[in-house]
């Protein structure tokens, strides 16, 4: 009996010792897999954060998770990418100029995909609009003309340097590209509302957790897009030919001509025509003398140019092909007037601001700005405005303004001095303008400086 149960004691413990050997091999060898796994990862990730600082200018181009989330997202679209590879050839030239002429960075263009994706005519759902995505009373505080003819946030040329401007003024309020970027946004106040919750730091990641959701986002997705426009033939993305001719030609037209007259006249596709030119809304540009206009047409042939400046400098009515009734005949612009339309429209039962926008050949997102509406419900009974000339708002004449100054935050080590040679302003008028007695600055305190 004793030997039979030294022989199970012994089988017992053989038995544990092999299972225990076979645990710790695979346990070792799902390790060694881990370890293998982590490192491919880190090395997957290693080459993103090279690539992004080989491109790196001015504006730091960080990589972390939430820039890699946006890289994926941007590579996994490749007819998307591949068509805005092809648009970029004609917008990217425009907007780089702007930004050399206001002396911001010019890899702030990537910011226009994840705004618009070089779309002139996008509407946000609370009616940004254009390429840069203006709202209305933003936009005319930076100099872009709405009117019953020209919406200039669609003009990538005049947009592109009030984004300049806006983008300028942020930088030089936070020191810093990426919160300049961010401010672009979500406004500056929303972004010195997030600095302070953070302590004072003057620094985007240190305060994405306090800005709003979208802006959380938005600079990484600025760097993505930096990122898969530059490094796009390393993910199988094809570039797509741009859908029109990026050769064009200038011409400042000082009375009103039609889009439609002009691209039978110089036989051009006015479906091109119309590309060049998105900020006309009724397709008339509408110039005079004393305020020409800007027309964008295709590169012609020699010959053409002759017939062009013929029907720039005919007086009267150009003989017109078939045309929409929205389009209108060149004709000085002394001799034309918009068709009348009432100040207000009360809205009525089951009325749509599109059934209102239509009949009055306005556009949804001015009657939402002139009306202050933040949605495009509206309710039966609600008096609207049909043009923007009625009464200014508080809103819009705050906003106008708002480009005269920019606010600073002092930080340790600035002096009078300093800031007034890098504002381009002088000592007596920073403080004059901030009420100050002595030339001392303190940490944290807010200063405006005067622009003019």
């Amino acid at each position: 009996m004793k030997r039979l149960l030294t022989l199970v004691t012994f089988l017992t413990l053989s038995h544990t010792l092999l299972a225990a050997r076979t645990f710790n091999f695979s346990f070792a060898k799902d390790t060694i897999v881990k370890e293998q796994v982590d490192l491919a990862f880190t090395a997957y990730q290693r080459m993103f954060k090279v690539r992004l600082d080989s491109i790196q200018k001015d504006i730091p181009l960080d990589y972390n998770e939430y820039v890699q989330a946006y890289i994926d997202s941007y590579t996994n679209r490749k007819a998307d990418i591949g068509r805005l590879l092809g648009l970029s050839k004609y917008y990217f030239p425009i907007y780089e100029k702007a930004f050399r002429e206001a002396g911001i960075p010019e890899e702030i263009k990537f910011l226009s995909i994840v705004e618009s994706e070089l779309n002139p005519h996008a509407v946000s759902r609370v009616g940004a609009t254009g390429p840069w995505q203006f709202m209305y009373a933003t936009g005319k505080g930076y100099g872009l003309h709405v009117d019953d003819y020209i919406d200039e946030r669609k003009d990538p040329i005049q947009a592109s340097y009030a984004a300049a401007a806006y983008i300028k003024n942020a930088y030089q309020e936070f020191g810093d590209w990426l919160l300049a970027i961010a401010a672009y946004n979500c406004g500056t106040s929303s972004v010195e509302r997030a600095i302070d919750k953070a302590g004072g730091a003057a620094d985007f990641w240190a305060i994405r957790g306090f800005l709003p959701a979208e802006t959380r986002g938005y600079v990484p997705k600025f760097i993505a897009a930096s990122y898969v426009m530059t490094y796009f033939n390393n993910h199988n993305i094809v570039e797509q030919a741009c859908a029109f001719g990026i050769n064009t030609d200038t011409v400042m037209v000082n009375k009103m001509v039609s889009l439609n007259s002009l691209a039978t006249q110089l036989q051009v596709d006015i479906k091109e025509l119309a590309i060049l030119n998105p900020a006309y809304k009724r397709g008339v540009v509408h110039g005079t003398p004393t305020v020409p206009r800007r027309l964008i047409i295709p590169q012609l042939p020699a010959a053409k140019y002759s017939a062009l400046y013929d029907f720039l400098n005919t007086d009267g009515v150009v003989a017109p092909a078939a045309l929409p009734s929205a389009t209108y005949m060149a004709v000085n612009a002394a001799d034309h007037r918009p068709a009348e339309r009432p100040a207000f429209h009360i809205v009525k039962k089951k009325e749509t601001l599109e059934d209102i926008a239509d009949r009055y050949g306005v556009e949804v997102q001015d009657l939402r700005a002139w009306n202050g509406l933040k949605t495009a419900k509206v309710l039966a009974g609600k008096k609207l405005k049909l043009s923007q000339n009625i009464v200014a708002t508080k809103k819009v004449v705050a906003e106008k303004e708002t480009p005269r100054y920019l606010t600073y935050k002092v930080k340790k080590g600035d002096t009078l001095g300093a800031l007034a040679e890098k504002f381009e302003s002088t000592t007596d008028s920073i403080k004059q303008l901030n009420g100050l007695k002595k030339n001392a600055l303190q940490p944290g305190m807010r200063l405006k400086i005067s622009k003019v």
